[in-house]
């Protein structure tokens, strides 16, 4: 039988591709849109925003609700998430994001 850790592992498929996000003001991908292609702590710091509705996303992320990493955290797949409830989100504030590259 597996672990715990063991299962989340085979639950995230490898990526091989360039990771990217693109973080929206708004639902359904309106208004402004900032890019990531790397890690970012502080959200607030890079883009003088912390609200996001929607995003398309390239590659495995780790959202987070406080900066640096801490706080109530979203794995987000590949695909896109019209609001912050496809990724089952309170709000749509988030404040640090990272790329899950290695498990």
């Amino acid at each position: 039988d597996l672990l715990p850790l063991d299962r989340a592992r085979l639950a995230v498929s490898c990526h091989s591709g360039a990771f990217r996000m693109r973080l929206y003001e708004h639902f359904d991908m309106g208004g402004t849109m900032m890019e990531l292609t790397d890690d970012c702590p502080n959200l607030m710091d890079r883009f003088r925003m912390i609200n996001f509705n929607s995003c398309n996303v390239d590659g495995h992320w780790l959202l987070y609700e406080h900066p640096h990493y801490r706080g109530r955290h979203y794995y987000l797949r590949p695909g896109q998430y019209r609001s912050f409830s496809d990724w089952h989100g309170n709000s749509s504030r988030i404040s640090s994001i990272r790329r899950l590259m290695d498990l």
